[in-house]
This record gives structure tokens, sequence and C-alpha cells, in this order.
């Protein structure tokens, strides 16, 4: 029987380079072969979270799955709620039931704009 195992292990880091500047904890979204950069609102393509401040055409680290701490976006987030990209690398709260193919994951505690949440990450 044919084994199988995964590229990479939820919550481990693999590492692109950033097609654009990034901050350490902001959402990063795929943005070509091989390249990250800031999510934007919305963004489907989301792929982890920068490890460290990095400039484009840079390595970045990328943590992807498990709990994940991330920039709050406009109005906060409260635990319990599922979240989704927002402007900029950061999440902001999700309404169920509306687009739910660009949930990043459940936040696990509360955090105002601009200030970190854990989030427990779908994917």
């Amino acid at each position: 029987m044919a084994e199988y195992l995964p590229l990479y292990k939820p919550g481990q880091a693999f590492t692109r380079t950033a097609s654009a500047a990034i901050t350490a904890g902001q959402l990063v979204s795929v943005s070509g072969s091989g390249t990250v950069a800031p999510s934007a609102a919305g963004d489907v393509p989301w792929c982890g979270v920068a490890a460290f401040d990095t400039a484009s055409g840079d390595n970045v680290t990328v943590y992807a799955g498990g709990v994940q701490r991330i920039v709050a976006g406009t109005g906060g987030v409260t635990a319990g709620q599922l979240v989704h990209a927002g402007a900029n690398g950061t999440v902001v709260t999700h309404t169920n039931g509306t687009a739910d193919y660009e949930v990043v994951g459940l936040a696990l505690t509360t955090a105002t704009a601009t200030n970190t949440v854990e989030v427990q990450m779908v994917r």
C-alpha cells in the first residue's frame, strides 16, 4: 500500500519570496509563482502569517496552519468569531453565510484594531 506525507504539517514554516514589503504578523497571500504579499481585503489565496519584517524581493518565512497571532483590522475581533482577510494583511470579522470560502479561521481571543488576535487557522 502506498503512503502519503504532507508537504508541510500544520503549524510548520515554509519560505517564499516577498513581492512587496511585509511586516511580521501580517496574513500573506500567494501573489505569484513562489511569491507572497500582504493579504488584501477578502483575499482567498492566503497561505499563512509572516514570521518577520522583510523587503520586497527578500525571502520570508511563512507559518501555516495551527494557531497564529495576526493583527486585527478595522472594528477589531471578538473571541469565537470567524475571521477573514482584511486590508493590509489583517483579519476582520466574517459574516457567517456570506462568502464563507474566505474564512481564515476562528478567533480564540479578543483584540481591538491594530492589536494581535489569536486565530485557529482553517487550513
